[in-house]
């Protein structure tokens, strides 16, 4: 399928080659970019946002593209990235469908799509990628990096490979490493996509399209995405009217939570490339940030850098990146000497409670970047 960019998005050429960290090179590859605020005269103000796996760089709305993005009650005028104040930076991840160069992309090599042959794509690389972009802009420093999900992944690694960077990090719902349970989840997504026979060892069309492996891979995706109580809390046991229900399929839908996932999955499918899906999947579960330490995170976390403040989130009914993970980016930060708040929040929406628990995110998030000017640290936050 075609890539999909939003309007308003920019892009920068990467150096070329750009070298990958597995081996091989993308050549005249791209990154998608938005932009809201003025940069400084000291180009000191800028806020680097990275991404989860799906979304795309339109983060908040713009004169360019009034719709409103994906972090809408976060970024913009007056609000907790306050673009009064911020240049806020939001890059598409290396290996999207949704303007960077991936598997969607065009291999300038051959003339047709990547595909299977885009090279393998790893966390390390998206971080480089993103250094690349900020650099590009002529800043030298940022004055936050802001990560969440993969986006926190990404920003350990920027932040690791890339000393001094950044004078400050927010960490939400990340992960220094991908644990088991993340692992299998993500490897039983890739699987339904690569069993979908239209998935035809990726060298499928938008008219035979891997549909239904995809529907099976975002159902899986969404239910760990939320927690088991706002699963009950929003659904309970409430049964699909009759008029919703088909008598005649076996084994059909009886639940409204059914409806749900399939109504979010249909949504989702051909508006997301599958290779893509299994590119980005995959290299969050190689992600390991005590890789080069004898795989030791805390030691990995340790050698970051230049970084002075930080603010690290997890939420207690996260199953997808659990908050001890959060809790070992805390300790390995401050073992770094980076001054530290480990900030658990008790949001019933499990791991996309940033995404839309507006009311706790909102003031801690807030409350991190208005004193990051101060001498002192955040001595209180709201949770």
């Amino acid at each position: 399928m075609a890539e999909y960019t939003p309007p308003g998005t920019r892009w920068l050429h990467l150096p070329s080659p750009f070298p990958m960290k597995r081996g091989g090179a993308l050549v005249s590859a791209r990154m998608a970019y938005e932009t809201w605020g003025q940069l400084d005269a000291g180009k000191s103000n800028a806020v680097l946002v990275l991404t989860g796996m799906s979304p795309d760089a339109h983060a908040a709305s713009s004169a360019e593209n009034p719709a409103p993005g994906w972090w809408e009650w976060m970024i913009g005028p007056g609000k907790p990235i306050d673009t009064n104040r911020w240049f806020v930076i939001c890059v598409n991840a290396l290996g999207s469908c949704k303007g960077s160069t991936g598997p969607a992309s065009v291999n300038p090599s051959t003339g047709d799509l990547y595909r299977l042959d885009f090279p393998d794509l790893s966390i390390e690389d998206g971080a480089d990628a993103a250094a690349a972009v900020v650099h590009a802009l002529g800043i030298e420093q940022l004055a936050c990096v802001v990560g969440n999900s993969m986006g926190g992944m990404t920003a350990l690694s920027l932040l690791a490979r890339h000393p001094a960077i950044a004078r400050s990090h927010i960490n939400i719902c990340g992960a220094a490493r991908a644990l088991p349970f993340s692992i299998a989840i993500r490897s039983l997504q890739r699987e339904a996509i690569r069993l979908d026979p239209h998935w035809n060892n990726g060298q499928y069309s938008e008219e035979d399209y891997p549909e239904n492996g995809m529907r099976m891979a975002r159902k899986l995706g969404v239910i760990t995405y939320r927690s088991a109580l706002e699963w009950d809390g929003r659904f309970g046991r409430v049964r699909l009217d009759s008029e919703r229900r088909d008598d005649d399929e076996p084994f059909g839908m009886e639940f409204e939570v059914e409806s749900y996932l399939e109504a979010h999955a249909r949504r989702f499918v051909h508006r997301y490339d599958p290779n893509t899906y299994l590119y980005l999947s995959r290299s969050m579960d190689w992600f390991d940030l005590g890789e080069p330490h004898a795989g030791d995170t805390l030691t990995g976390l340790a050698t970051i850098h230049g970084v002075q403040r930080a603010l690290v989130i997890g939420v207690k009914t996260d199953i997808l990146f659990p908050i001890q993970q959060q809790e070992e980016i805390a300790a390995g930060l401050r073992n770094a000497g980076c001054d530290t708040r480990f900030l658990p929040m008790p949001s019933p929406q499990g791991h996309d409670a940033f995404l839309v628990d507006e009311e706790r995110f909102a003031p801690a998030v807030a409350g991190f970047l208005r004193v990051l000017p101060n001498e002192n640290f955040i001595t209180e936050m709201v949770a």
